[in-house]
């Protein structure tokens, strides 16, 4: 198949990424809501509008700059707002909302791979073609953006599990590295080391995800 144009990636892109980083962030407003905060809900975020939820620089230039340069995508939204001192067991419920978000990415990608599958089904080289890229793009984005987020650094997802999980005291402590939360992920994208820690449970995800597309 000939190199795909920007314009070609975008279309491909677009729909896939909008509705993961959109849906990840409805699923942690929702599950915070089933626990008591509706914080979420008052200020408009459980809204599927994906609008309601655009980063300019993580939904749109980010994205938009790694189709440009690369063949891998990443993006986010604007965090939905969540007040865990009204959830009614704040760190037992932290947990579930925390894990909202990725389970939300892994029925995502189940739901792309299952795209493949009917594109392979439909046997025409005009619908097939188009709907198998957008499910692997949907498969693709998914994916990482639920292994990145269940990595154990606050404040990404998998650092706030862990803070609900932790004793209080282990928690508190470990709650100090937040505010240098970003800082480290830059250090391991730079470093190359973040793709060490996330490469192969995204291999076994992916691999995963082409067996239930039959690819």
């Amino acid at each position: 198949m000939q190199e795909l144009t920007l314009i070609q990636k975008i279309t491909i892109w677009a729909l896939p990424v909008l509705f993961a980083i959109t849906l990840h962030e409805v699923a942690h407003g929702w599950v915070a809501k089933k626990f008591g905060d509706r914080t979420a809900e008052r200020l408009g975020r459980l809204s599927l509008n994906p609008l309601q939820h655009i980063d300019p620089i993580g939904t749109l230039l980010v994205p938009g700059l790694m189709l440009l340069f690369s063949n891998m995508i990443f993006g986010w939204a604007k965090p939905v707002p969540v007040d865990f001192g009204k959830l009614r067991n704040p760190r037992r419920d932290m947990v579930w909302v925390a894990i909202a978000g990725p389970a939300a990415n892994l029925l995502m990608a189940i739901f792309w791979a299952l795209m493949i599958r009917l594109a392979i089904l439909l046997h025409s080289e005009f619908l097939s073609q188009p709907l198998g890229l957008m499910g692997q793009a949907g498969i693709g984005i998914n994916v990482v953006l639920m292994v990145l987020n269940l990595l154990p650094v606050p404040p990404l997802d998998g650092g706030r599990i862990a803070l609900g999980l932790l004793p209080p005291r282990m928690a508190y402590q470990y709650s100090k590295i937040e505010p240098y939360g970003l800082y480290i992920l830059l250090f391991l994208m730079m470093t190359n080391l973040l793709w060490v820690f996330m490469g192969v449970p995204v291999s076994l995800f992916q691999a995963l995800m082409n067996g239930i597309a039959g690819i």
